[in-house]
């Protein structure tokens, strides 16, 4: 058993709580936390479960540190990057496995800029510890979903990776009003969709299908629309959103090939079902990821994942953790370093009251 650490227990921790619990192979040893209205409860209560697991959450980082070989890091680094890389360093020089969506620049991090994979390799050489960094929009819908999906026909012309999201339900205010924007005045420039903010994000996903194809990119390019809300809204978990503020976001990231659009990773994203009606759709539910593949045939898959009482966000996220928490029991066999989507095998699940076994 792999004594596992979950550092965060906001919508990706409660998630990597259940999944870890879950594995055959992990044993859920410490979660940190940093509410201090967190501490001392139990890591069931923290992931909604039914039942407790008989771990406290603590907010001790150098106690909860010393004792497992895997942490998944879960706490966000949209507004506190600097801090999440200082964090995950922290974790590798103990020597520990350490799965994250945090960091994006390492989504495929053979293009990461320089000084930050060279910090991040000398903890791991230090430490003797390995990362996995995906995405959880989700990554492997962005990385090994379309990849798999292009092996299946003749003839690529255009791979498009589509997350269509309503942010109706969703509970993550600070992002969801600033950084992405929704409910601010038009000229607001939110910091998600600012000029290579986009291609910062979500430019090594591209980079890492480019690779897998065998294909050499010339460009990445960036395209971004906004719709203003006609009537003002009301969410469940967010509150008011005013009409003529923000209320939908469509924007592409292009891996440009030989002059064209080849590689899109494209979002689209709502605060309520009303706006932008005519933008692409899930085909039920509040939200979907879907892969098209425009060649000979023409294929198109939607993926559509709900947990907590059916919250399509919370099955998203859950399938990105999944992806994480899986690659644990691989990663702690492979030699000190980063890896990426394209390096760690996606292991098959388990039936039964284990179902995020790897085989």
């Amino acid at each position: 058993m792999i004594s596992t650490l979950v550092w965060g227990t906001g919508n990706v921790g409660r998630a990597a709580i259940r999944a870890v619990a879950a594995h055959p192979e992990l044993e859920l040893t410490g979660v940190l936390v940093h509410n201090p209205a967190k501490v001392g409860r139990d890591a069931g209560a923290l992931a909604g479960l039914d039942t407790e697991l008989g771990i406290a959450a603590t907010d001790d980082i150098e106690a909860a540190l010393a004792r497992p070989r895997a942490v998944v890091y879960a706490a966000s680094g949209d507004i506190r990057p600097d801090d999440a890389l200082a964090d995950i360093e922290r974790a590798l020089r103990t020597g520990a496995v350490v799965v994250t969506p945090a960091l994006y620049a390492l989504y495929d991090h053979r293009s990461a800029p320089a000084e930050l994979r060279d910090r991040v390799t000398a903890a791991a050489t230090e430490g003797g510890g390995t990362l996995f960094v995906s995405g959880i929009d989700p990554g492997w819908g962005n990385d090994v979903l379309p990849l798999l999906m292009s092996g299946l026909g003749s003839t690529v012309d255009v791979l498009r990776c589509q997350e269509i999201f309503d942010y109706t339900t969703y509970d993550q205010p600070d992002s969801v009003r600033y950084l992405v924007g929704m409910g601010q005045p038009m000229d607001y420039q939110p910091p998600m969709l600012a000029p290579t903010i986009p291609t910062m994000v979500w430019g090594g996903q591209i980079r890492l299908i480019a690779r897998g194809l065998g294909v050499a990119l010339t460009d990445i390019r960036e395209v971004v629309e906004r719709r203003a809300l006609e009537e003002t809204v009301e969410t469940e978990l967010m509150g008011k959103f005013d009409a003529g503020t923000q209320g939908a976001v469509r924007f592409e990231v292009q891996g440009i090939v030989d002059g064209s659009p080849r590689i899109v990773i494209e979002h689209v994203t709502r605060i309520h079902a009303s706006c932008a009606p005519d933008w692409p759709q899930p085909h039920s539910g509040a939200g979907a990821h879907r892969v098209i593949i425009e060649g000979r045939p023409r294929i198109e898959i939607t993926v559509q994942a709900t947990d907590e009482d059916g919250n399509h966000s919370a099955g998203g996220n859950a399938t990105a953790v999944g992806r994480l928490v899986n690659a644990l029991p691989w990663l702690a066999t492979a030699e000190p370093g980063l890896y990426d989507a394209l390096d760690v095998p996606l292991p098959f699940g388990t039936l039964g009251a284990q179902p995020f076994g790897s085989q």
